[in-house]
């Protein structure tokens, strides 16, 4: 029985025809037409995606298996738990672009961190996790434990001690989502985060060991595990953006072929980047996938997407497509 597509899956297919528009509907079919022949899919999210609220969306497609490991910046994974419980005192400034110097120091004094048009409540999102955080590291501390950084966000959001603030519905957490399936997850630098910088706060008072929370080249030989075991049919590669999100996961393959010599370790099977930054060989986030063959990322034959456009409007319309909405 042929299923029914939804009206946005119509509404792409009809009009989105040429130029990056195309290349969307081009990536979406890729992304399909992977899981359909048994690969499985990482996705990546850069920048500041959870307070863009793709969680909304991006929970279902992790509920549908339609993703089965994530690599995120370390903003990316509290930002999603603090939307989860501070939403109401969020504060949008739609004329960001016009903030004066001195606009910008008064919500500083309000406690509002800005990303873009949305500020982050530091005193009911920071500080409300902070406390219960601080908890399951210490615990984890005075036994001697040691746990990767999303492995205690987990723990924090199944534990039900943040339940009494929600402020959205649960259904639309990504984090949640994940921890519920107990999803593998990569968080490269996670040190710059506000949580990894609260962390190091208490390090440095001596209250928590530095060793409690694994590290970054454990999570590299984490996913390099989990790569090797989980190949067999192709593992594709979804980038939100760029940055070290991107970069780190996208390097395992080369690892473990060059440096680990493992020589029948396969290439990613399928790539696709959203991002708008400007097209640069080289860089990090600019650059096209033909380079990363060179670097031994990516096969010559691997199906290869680059939609120049802003993530926050071209991912949630991809998954919308993989959802048949």
């Amino acid at each position: 029985m042929t299923k029914t597509k939804g009206a946005i899956t119509n509404f792409i297919e009809k009009y989105y025809l040429h130029f990056n528009a195309a290349a969307l509907v081009d990536a979406a079919k890729g992304y399909e037409e992977q899981l359909n022949n048994g690969a499985k899919m990482l996705v990546s999210l850069a920048g500041a995606m959870s307070t863009a609220e793709l969680g909304k969306i991006f929970a279902e497609v992790i509920r549908q298996d339609k993703v089965q490991i994530i690599s995120c910046t370390g903003a990316n994974l509290e930002e999603d738990i603090m939307n989860l419980v501070a939403h109401s005192h969020y504060k949008r400034v739609p004329n960001y672009r016009d903030l004066t110097p001195q606009d910008e120091w008064d919500l500083l004094e309000k406690g509002l961190n800005r990303v873009t048009d949305t500020c982050i409540p530091e005193e009911e999102a920071f500080r409300r996790l902070q406390k219960h955080i601080f908890k399951i590291w210490k615990d984890a501390d005075d036994k001697g434990e040691r746990f990767l950084p999303h492995e205690f966000m987990y723990k924090m959001l199944l534990s039900g001690v943040l339940e009494e603030y929600y402020e959205i519905d649960l259904k639309d957490s990504w984090m949640y989502a994940a921890a519920e399936k107990n999803l593998p997850i990569i968080c490269p630098g996670w040190e710059d985060s506000t949580m990894g910088n609260i962390f190091a706060s208490y390090v440095m008072k001596g209250e928590l060991k530095a060793s409690t929370m694994k590290s970054g080249i454990e999570y590299m030989t984490f996913l390099a595990d989990w790569y090797t075991e989980n190949s067999k049919n192709g593992i594709g590669f979804f980038q939100i953006g760029g940055g070290i999100a991107g970069d780190f996961p996208i390097c395992v393959v080369p690892m473990l072929y060059q440096d680990m010599e493992r020589t029948d370790t396969p290439f990613w099977s399928y790539f696709c980047q959203i991002s708008d930054s400007t097209t640069s060989y080289g860089s990090y986030s600019g650059a096209v996938p033909n380079e990363k063959i060179t670097w031994g990322k990516l096969d010559i034959h691997t199906p290869k997407y680059i939609i120049e456009s802003d993530a926050t409007i071209v991912a949630p319309l991809i998954f919308a497509y993989l959802l048949d909405m």
